[in-house]
């Protein structure tokens, strides 16, 4: 596997260097790449299909998708029940997935959490169940050579960043890389629930620092200040998510002074859905 590069842009006077893992793949890209880097190296025999549960524009689900389609697996993902409008449109990362080989399957919203709770149960040999956002103890191999690679460019720079959804990307970095200050914020939920989401896959090191927003923003929602920053990125020449790096770009350029790389979770498929959803807000380019 050759290393994602690394970029170097200058946001609002300072310089910050960005690990390109969004060029990794089209759809299996970013974070969802590092987390799956197990499955990727799994014989293809060894599973017959994937079972997977959650929202239907997240990353992870498009980037597992992506993975069975290589594999020749059969991926089923489950999620609340989906208005008409997602069901008919012809973007985004539902879209793609479906597109992909995704079977979808509704569970109502009064039966989710008991059903999602009793798939485990149910599994077989050949098959495997990825949490939602693609949390899982598997993640850490896939950080580690993440970790290699970080280690191996030789930067002058001790101090990272990533946003957090179930936490695991940071976690696992800042595990693999003791040296180095791992910056990351909640993007789903608050700090508090962000702590358990990372305690239940592993102890919490002292290197990784969890940055508090001045705001609650509530995920997945259209702010002016996050189309601002992304319109500022994409003026330097890289595009990233919408839903997670403008908070973690807006927490970096108002809490933290040190030179700085930003590993870039991809996600980027998704924007032309928040773009749209911009767009009926009054607000874009």
């Amino acid at each position: 596997m050759i290393p994602s590069p690394i970029s170097k842009i200058s946001l609002e006077g300072r310089e910050f260097y960005v690990k390109r893992d969004d060029l990794t793949d089209t759809f299996l890209a970013g974070n969802k790449f590092r987390k799956l880097h197990t499955l990727l190296q799994t014989p293809n025999e060894k599973y017959t299909k994937i079972i997977s549960y959650g929202g239907t524009q997240s990353n992870a689900m498009l980037a597992i998708a992506a993975l069975c389609k290589r594999k020749s697996w059969e991926f089923i993902y489950y999620s609340k029940p989906l208005s008409q409008t997602i069901k008919e449109q012809e973007y985004g990362n539902f879209f793609l997935a479906l597109e992909l080989g995704m079977k979808h399957i509704e569970i109502e919203h009064t039966l989710y959490r008991d059903f999602i709770a009793s798939l485990r149960v149910n599994i077989d040999e050949k098959t495997f169940l990825i949490d939602q956002g693609g949390a899982s103890v598997l993640a850490e191999e896939g950080l580690r050579v993440l970790a290699t690679e970080i280690r191996d460019a030789n930067l002058e720079v001790k101090s990272l960043a990533i946003p957090s959804g179930t936490g695991a990307t940071a976690l696992f970095l800042a595990q693999s890389l003791p040296e180095y200050k791992v910056y990351t914020i909640a993007c789903v939920g608050d700090t508090e629930y962000l702590k358990e989401q990372m305690k239940a896959l592993a102890h919490i090191p002292e290197n990784l620092i969890i940055l508090e927003s001045d705001k609650k923003y509530h995920f997945a929602k259209p702010y002016p200040e996050f189309l601002e920053i992304y319109k500022q990125l994409l003026d330097v020449g890289i595009e990233f998510d919408l839903l997670y790096a403008p908070l973690m770009w807006k927490a970096l350029l108002e809490q933290v002074d040190e030179n700085v790389l930003y590993i870039h979770s991809g996600g980027v498929s998704g924007n032309i859905s928040m773009l749209k959803r911009y767009e009926k807000k009054s607000l874009s380019f």
